[in-house]
């Protein structure tokens, strides 16, 4: 059983303690905005209301007081009498709070981790604070106002199309969670307000819906400001790019901040005359900046490799731009060819020789070879081993559709009722375990064994979930939950948080590398993927992520050779199923203290 404070919880809780011990008000704010080093700070600080943004702002200019511990309220600052008691607080979302004047005690408006650490002001404090507050409620008035007219300038028929295209993000995309001002909007688990897992299209506690059958003159201020905000993020990108902003305020100046960073981005991968910066953060010149963004985002992804860093406990992405391969990219390819060499029959010094080399003779991917049923599994296996061991992963692992044949027939009929009513078994996952991941695990060979099939249930959970996203949107498979295929690679940092699976498997850094693949004249976005995990150690390196993002096209290549083969070769993947986990990693366990490891060490960066 699941310890059920275990993950962020948890974390939020060594947060907090962290912040009460802290000598000084700056080391508690840095502690509470990266919820001490796990997240970069300015997620935080976009997190903030205006309120708390003003309040910060003064609280800036104590950073060095220290704090004095008070048995009646906790720590406050060492101070002569103050005018005000100001308060900071963490809540249950991972959000830093802000008590400011005038307004209810922290612990009435959030909930909160534990208590709260509280701040005196002196009266200039306040005063500034009023200054700065005006200016912030000036702007939000002048902008709420913009995006109005905005909306209401698009007419019924746009709109209700706007709306519907935002649930629809919102029903096919990862857990977000985001704010406007006080008010939390999220897809995710029991504090749903936007239609996702808990809430179908439509239903009345969706805020989204519920706008449809009014004008935006009527719309509260932070729906409106949602629903602009929102649609600038999917225009620049895809729904994928709504994550970007996770736990973060949604706010037209926060989104043209994303927006630059992007133009900044996709400048630099020098695909096409240079994108002007916008003039300002108006709805009008965002949402024009936007479609540019949108545009040059498929032209950067055909001459540059775009990936996202993910940051765990905020659930928080941000995408990148890789620089070219160098050594240690090649150095790990190089490892994970020369594992390929002697256990398949290719040839060659590196990823794109053997890809040639199995194009030249693909047959054998259909027949026996070793241990296993058929030379794709082989293939897959050994990749998956190979990688696991020459990164340094505690896990690696791969997975796809177990009957390629199946698959292709139900696509020449155009039979996408069947296809959609696939369930778990159809789908696989090779997991395999370094041996000596099981000192995470009291050391049992068992409980390895388990968590690695556990592992594979959920990725075969993966593949059912994103394969109807590739199909005609027939009104079967719109009725089938299923996310947006996932296309970029990314890498992970303490992703063990808020993924239950995650959590019990101690899934600290991992890279993942999503691939397409071409199954009878269809392109099957995320069909396949590599995923390398650690426990512990050091967080994945981007020349690691592009090893990887080599490999798993390997994999995927493969598999599309098998597709190829397929309708005058029956193929079915019998490999990957509990029993194999077991004998397998049992096995490998017990052979561990005779064996000598293929890579003898992670080649560092």
């Amino acid at each position: 059983m699941l310890d059920p404070t275990a993950g962020f919880p948890e974390l939020l809780a060594q947060v907090w303690k962290q912040a009460l011990t802290a000598p000084d008000i700056g080391s508690a704010v840095s502690i509470l905005l990266t919820l001490d080093g796990h997240v970069p700070a300015d997620i935080q600080l976009r997190a903030l209301t205006g309120p708390e943004a003003a309040a910060l702002r003064v609280i800036d200019g104590m950073s060095a007081r220290p704090f004095e511990v008070s048995e009646a309220c906790g720590p406050t600052e060492s101070s002569t009498t103050p005018t005000f008691i100001g308060e900071l607080g963490l809540t249950t979302t991972g959000r830093v709070a802000i008590g400011v004047p005038a307004a209810a005690p922290l612990a009435e408006r959030y909930d909160l981790v534990d208590g709260v650490l509280r701040v005196p002001w002196h009266a200039t404090g306040v005063s500034d604070f009023l200054d700065h507050l005006e200016q912030i409620v000036a702007e939000q008035f002048n902008t709420v106002r913009e995006c109005r007219e905005w909306l209401s300038g698009l007419g019924p028929q746009e709109r209700g199309d706007l709306l519907d295209e935002l649930i629809e993000a919102a029903r096919r995309t990862a857990p977000f969670v985001l704010y406007q001002e006080d008010k939390l909007y999220t897809n995710f688990r029991e504090r749903n307000n936007l239609t996702g897992k808990t809430l179908f299209a439509g239903h009345p506690d969706c805020v989204l819906s519920t706008l449809r059958e009014m004008a935006p003159t009527h719309w509260p201020d932070n729906d409106v400001m949602v629903v602009a905000c929102l649609t600038l993020l999917i225009r620049s990108g895809t729904y994928a790019r709504i994550e970007e902003a996770n736990g973060t305020q949604l706010r037209l100046s926060a989104v043209g901040e994303l927006l630059e960073r992007t133009r900044r981005t996709y400048n630099s991968a020098d695909a096409g005359v240079s994108i002007p910066p916008a003039a300002d953060d108006r709805i009008g010149t965002l949402s024009a900046l936007a479609q540019m963004l949108g545009r040059r985002r498929t032209e950067v992804a055909r001459s540059a490799q775009l990936y996202r860093v993910i940051h765990g406990p905020l659930m928080h992405k941000i995408e990148r731009l890789a620089q070219p391969i160098d050594a240690t990219a090649q150095r790990l390819e190089a490892a994970v060819c020369a594992h390929l060499r002697d256990r398949l029959p290719l040839s060659g010094q590196d990823l794109t020789e053997l890809g040639t080399s199995l194009a030249e003779a693909p047959t054998w991917l259909m027949q026996p070879h070793n241990e296993f049923g058929t030379g794709l599994e082989s293939l897959i296996y050994e990749t998956v081993a190979a990688a696991q061991d020459c990164f340094g992963a505690d896990f690696a692992m791969s997975r796809g559709h177990r009957s390629l044949s199946r698959l292709i027939q139900a696509l020449r009929a155009e039979d996408w009722a069947t296809i959609t009513e696939w369930e778990l078994p159809d789908y696989f996952c090779c997991v395999v375990p370094a041996p000596h991941a099981r000192r995470y695990f009291g050391g049992s060979a068992a409980q390895l064994a388990d968590i690695a099939w556990s592992m594979s249930a959920r990725m075969q959970y993966n593949s059912w979930h994103f394969l109807p996203g590739n199909l005609p949107r027939t009104p079967e498979v719109l009725d089938r939950d299923f996310f947006v295929p996932p296309s970029m690679p990314d890498i992970a940092h303490y992703s063990d948080q808020h993924h239950h699976g995650h959590v019990a498997a101690h899934v600290r850094f991992s890279i993942r590398s999503p691939q397409a693949v071409d199954i009878a004249g269809r392109r099957f976005g995320g069909f396949i993927d590599l995923r390398l995990l650690r426990c512990e150690s050091n967080p994945f390196t981007e020349q690691e992520l592009l090893a990887a993002h080599r490999i798993s096209a390997f994999i995927a290549a493969a598999t599309g050779r098998a597709a190829a083969l397929a309708d005058d070769h029956p193929l079915t993947i019998t490999a990957f199923d509990s029993s194999w986990h077991w004998s397998t990693i049992t096995a490998a366990v017990a052979d561990a203290s005779d064996a000598q490891p293929r890579c003898s060490s992670p080649i560092e960066g």
